[in-house]
C-alpha cells in the first residue's frame, strides 16, 4: 500500500491561507491556489476552529534568530563570552545566560536554542469561562435552548450587574471552536444553528436563486416612510422557507419587533399561499398588520387577491436584493436551525410551527438591546388596547 506523503505549509503560504480564507474564500479555491487538496487547507483551519491564531511577537529586548547566530558562530571559533557580546552590543551578563541554558559552550545551537527561546516565552492564560464554572454551566444552559452566543453575552449584560458573569460572544465562540480551552464540551457546538465545525468568514456570501414575474407589482420604494424606519408597527416582510418533497412554510417577521409567525402552507401554489396568509391576517388586529413585503416569488402572483381579502398592502423587493428585507432573511437562516435543508417540513404540524416561532420570539435581539421580541411586540399590543 502506497503511503500518502504528509504535506506541509511554510509561515508565508500560512498567512496567505488565513488571509484568504478570512476575504471568504472557499477551502476549494484556496486550495487550488496551491494546486493541492482541500483537505491539506482543511487541516491547518480546523486546529483553532476557523479562528485565526494571533500572531507571535517578540520583544525588543530578547535576542534574535540572527544573534544567536552569531553567538554560535562565535563560540565555534573560540571567542570568549565578552568578545561575543561586543559584536552584538549586549550585556555579557545577556550572552552568558543565553549559552548556559541552551547547553553550554560545546552543545549550544542557534536554532534549537531559538525554538526553546519561544517555547518558554509561552504564558498561557487560563479562559475566563474555565475560572468561573457558574459562568461556563450558564452559557452551557443557553446554547441547549438554542440561543446564540451573542444573544447570550447581551443577556448576561443586560441580567446581571455583576462584571464577572459578563463575556463576550467572541469568547464563547473562541471556547467552543478552540478545544484546547477545555471549558465547554465540543458537543455543544451542535446547539449553534449552523452546526460547523469552524467559524465561517463574515465575507463569505451565498448565491442567488432566480425570481418569478409578478404582474403589477407595487415595487418595496413606494412603501411609506414609516415602513422603511421601522418606527411604527404593523409592517411585515415574509418568504417561503423549502424542504424536500415540495414542502413549504411561510415566515413573517413584523419589522419594529422582530416577532415572528409561521404559517403551514400546502404547497407553494399561489392559491395555497394567498388562502394561508389570509387565514393568519384575521388573528392579528388591523393595526398590526398594515403592509406586507416580500420578494418576487411566483407564490405571490395573486397578490391583489390578499389585498382585497385583508386591505394589507404588498409591496415587492429588487430582484436578486435579499437584504431590503433583512429581518426575514436572518430569521429564515435562524429557522433553518429546527428545519434544516433537505428535511420533509410537511411531517410538521401548526402547533410545532407556532412552538417555534415561540422559542424564537423569547430570545433576545441585539438589535433590540436585548429585548425579547415577544416583549415588543406586547408592548404594541397593550398601547392600542
Amino acid at each position: 500500500m502506497k503511503q500518502r506523503r504528509r504535506i506541509y505549509y511554510n509561515a508565508q503560504q500560512r498567512a496567505l491561507i488565513w488571509e484568504r480564507y478570512q476575504q471568504g474564500e472557499s477551502l476549494h479555491d484556496i486550495a487550488k491556489f496551491f494546486d493541492r487538496g482541500h483537505s491539506s487547507i482543511q487541516g491547518i483551519l480546523v486546529k483553532t476552529g476557523g479562528i485565526k491564531p494571533r500572531a507571535k511577537k517578540r520583544a525588543p529586548s530578547c535576542l534574535t534568530a540572527q544573534e544567536r547566530e552569531e553567538i554560535s558562530r562565535g563560540l565555534s571559533s573560540q571567542l570568549s563570552i565578552r568578545e561575543i557580546a561586543k559584536q552584538l552590543n549586549r550585556a555579557p551578563s545577556t550572552i552568558s545566560r543565553e549559552v548556559n541554558r541552551n547547553g553550554g559552550r560545546i552543545i549550544y545551537r542557534a536554532n534549537k536554542a531559538d525554538i526553546a527561546a519561544w517555547e518558554r516565552a509561552k504564558r498561557p492564560k487560563p479562559c475566563k469561562l474555565i475560572l468561573n464554572k457558574a459562568l461556563a454551566k450558564l452559557i452551557a444552559m443557553k446554547l441547549h435552548r438554542s440561543w446564540s452566543p451573542q444573544q447570550i453575552a447581551g443577556w448576561l449584560m443586560r441580567t446581571y450587574p455583576n462584571k464577572d458573569l459578563h463575556v463576550s460572544h467572541e469568547t464563547i465562540y473562541k471556547t467552543l471552536y478552540i478545544q484546547t480551552r477545555g471549558a465547554l464540551k465540543k458537543e455543544l457546538q451542535k446547539c449553534l444553528r449552523s452546526q460547523r465545525v469552524m467559524r465561517r468568514s463574515k465575507h463569505a456570501t451565498l448565491k442567488g436563486k432566480g425570481l418569478g414575474k409578478i404582474v403589477d407589482a407595487v415595487h418595496i420604494s413606494e412603501r411609506p416612510p414609516e415602513v422603511a424606519d421601522r418606527a411604527v408597527p404593523g409592517q411585515w416582510e415574509g418568504d417561503l422557507i423549502a424542504g424536500s418533497g415540495n414542502s413549504y412554510i411561510a415566515t413573517l417577521v413584523e419589522r419594529h419587533s422582530r416577532y415572528v409567525m409561521l404559517v403551514k402552507v400546502a404547497s407553494n401554489k399561489t392559491a395555497a399561499v394567498i388562502s394561508a396568509l389570509i387565514n393568519q391576517s384575521k388573528k392579528l388586529p388591523d393595526e398590526l398588520y398594515k403592509t406586507l413585503t416580500w420578494d418576487r416569488g411566483c407564490e405571490m402572483s395573486n397578490h391583489k387577491e390578499f389585498t382585497l381579502a385583508t386591505n394589507i398592502q404588498v409591496y415587492f423587493c429588487d430582484p436578486k436584493s435579499p437584504w431590503q428585507r433583512g429581518s426575514n432573511e436572518n430569521t429564515n437562516r435562524l429557522l433553518r436551525q429546527y428545519f434544516p435543508k433537505g428535511t420533509d417540513l410537511n411531517v410538521h404540524s401548526q402547533q410545532k410551527l407556532s412552538q417555534v416561532a415561540r422559542q424564537l420570539n423569547e430570545r433576545p435581539r441585539k438589535t433590540l438591546d436585548y429585548e425579547t421580541p415577544a416583549e415588543r411586540f406586547n408592548q404594541c399590543v397593550a398601547s392600542i388596547c
